[in-house]
């Protein structure tokens, strides 16, 4: 992989320091992992590993977990006598490590250790690592009193605390991934829903970057050309053409142009969406919340009236997170309680990003129904005949001039499978988008993008209004800078302070 150009990623710390830090998530389980990352990877982990045989990369060896002690045996060592402490190599880690005199952080090959745990160690040797260091990663039973110990020692050692974000950071810097790939890392571990897991795994190999590429490139191609016009003016080299210029414009700003509308999507399968379902009281709004969630999460009862605040939960729809909102009917409050829930009700559907409107197919069409269908006009919404079990006696003549479509029942779940698709249409945006690879899925890419676009169309009114090459060359290198920091190119600290801060620590 190429390593990209980028300013140099400007923390407190040094990024050359071995790390270390606990990979697993806090708390107890069956297993905890310890990474350590360094040049002196290797000679800080010897001393409190007893292995069966030698490590070889990309191998595990079961072997425990040892408490140093004797002459050889690494102290408790201050900061000070860290930085003092002698650099260790990166060659192959023996399952003991002769003593040498002054060395700090080397036990003695046979001296007594007690054992603390078994573990299995894997070694990637240096640059076939993830953050193309040495890497040490110690396996132990998830005992937080244990892995707590493991890093203990690996300080004592001589290595520090890891950073949030370090690791992949690392990565980065080393050329081992560029930035989309490093946020989509953050995105796979966040990841609700396993479509988003697979969203993230495409953006992790590269899916965004490959799609920028060829947009890129022709980019450059273009700015080429014009400053080989302006360089070599002399030597007969052809000016282009307006038109030419334009059409090469056209060329980048059309791929763009389809990547930035793939954000609102995008943005969905990144973020999730909040669904309301609103309507008169006892039209079945709770019993519908319970069919989508699949399990009785909202009280159900005959009583109109019977929710009083906002039930929320979140579920996934065709692989993205909604989090749905059951609320109070909507009707003239009979008490204050109710009347804080109604309130509710309508500021939970000028929120929502989809409202369900739930209607009362059993019943004659009521103007509280009609009045609140044209409230909820401002937001995407379905509106759903529920009861359809009881028959259909109601005459459904909305405002707008679209009858409803959808009829469910929440006792016996006729037309659920129906709403749930017809939700998913909604979510779904313009048709294909869905079978994209690369989409956008990031408030800073989207922006970014925008950015762009806005210096080529800057650019294009240069050529219409006859500016010399030298300022339209301005307006699009201005194009090509965000292009340029989305995959790392050009990217400032501050940008990568934002980004790698947000990470667990670990990772």
């Amino acid at each position: 992989m190429v390593v990209p150009k980028f300013t140099r990623y400007n923390r407190s710390v040094n990024l050359d320091d071995t790390i270390v830090a606990i990979a697993t998530p806090p708390g107890r389980g069956g297993i905890g992992v310890v990474r350590l990352a360094g040049s002196r990877a290797c000679e800080i982990a010897a001393p409190m590993l007893r292995l069966k045989h030698e490590l070889e990369p990309g191998r595990a060896i079961f072997g425990e977990l040892i408490e140093p002690c004797g002459a050889g045996a690494p102290a408790r060592m201050t900061t000070a006598e860290v930085g003092s402490a002698v650099a260790g190599t990166s060659g192959t880690l023996a399952s003991s490590v002769p003593p040498a005199a002054g060395r700090t952080g080397v036990s003695a090959p046979h001296g007594p250790a007690e054992r603390i745990d078994e573990v299995v160690v894997t070694y990637f040797a240096k640059p076939h690592s993830y953050t193309t260091d040495d890497i040490i990663e110690i396996s132990a039973h998830g005992s937080p009193v244990v892995l707590r110990h493991i890093v203990e020692l690996c300080i004592a050692g001589g290595a520090r605390l890891a950073e949030p974000g370090e690791f992949t950071m690392r990565a980065f810097l080393n050329g081992r991934i560029d930035l989309t790939q490093a946020e989509a890392v953050r995105d796979l571990i966040d990841s609700q829903t396993l479509y988003q897991a697979k969203v993230a795994a495409q953006q992790l190999e590269g899916a965004l970057s490959k799609r920028l590429q060829p947009v890129k490139r022709k980019l450059v191609e273009l700015i080429a050309l014009l400053e080989a016009g302006i360089d070599f003016a002399e030597d007969d080299v052809s000016i282009l053409p307006d038109a030419t210029i334009l059409d090469h414009i056209a060329a980048v700003r059309a791929p763009l142009e389809e990547l930035s509308a793939s954000f609102a999507y995008g943005k969905i399968v990144h973020e999730g969406l909040t669904l309301a379902i609103v309507g008169r009281p006892n039209v079945g709004k709770s019993s519908l919340f319970n069919r989508l969630v699949e399990r009785e999460r909202a009280i159900v009862t005959a009583t109109p009236g019977t929710t009083r605040d906002l039930v929320s939960e979140t579920v996934a729809i065709g692989g993205i997170p909604v989090k749905l909102v059951d609320t109070a009917g909507i009707r003239q409050a009979l008490d204050e309680a109710e009347s804080i829930g109604i309130r509710k009700s309508m500021e939970a559907l000028a929120d929502a990003d989809l409202v369900l409107v739930v209607l009362d197919a059993s019943q004659p069409a009521t103007k509280e129904d009609e009045e609140l269908l044209r409230q909820a006009a401002s937001r995407p919404v379905i509106a759903v005949q529920n009861k359809s079990d009881l028959g259909a006696t109601g005459q459904w003549s909305v405002a707008s001039g679209q009858t409803p479509g959808i009829r469910t029942s929440a006792i016996t779940g006729d037309g659920i499978a129906d709403l749930r698709t017809e939700i998913l249409r909604h979510i779904g945006g313009e048709a294909g988008t869905q079978g994209e690879t690369g989409f956008l899925t990031n408030v800073r890419h989207q922006g970014l993008v925008r950015d762009s676009l806005t210096a080529l169309e800057a650019a294009k009114n240069a050529v219409a209004g006859k500016v010399p090459h030298e300022m339209l060359l301005l307006d699009l290198y201005n194009a090509l800078r965000p292009l340029d920091a989305i995959t790392g190119a050009t990217t400032t600290d501050d940008i990568l302070n934002l980004i790698f801060s947000t990470f667990c620590i670990g990772k």
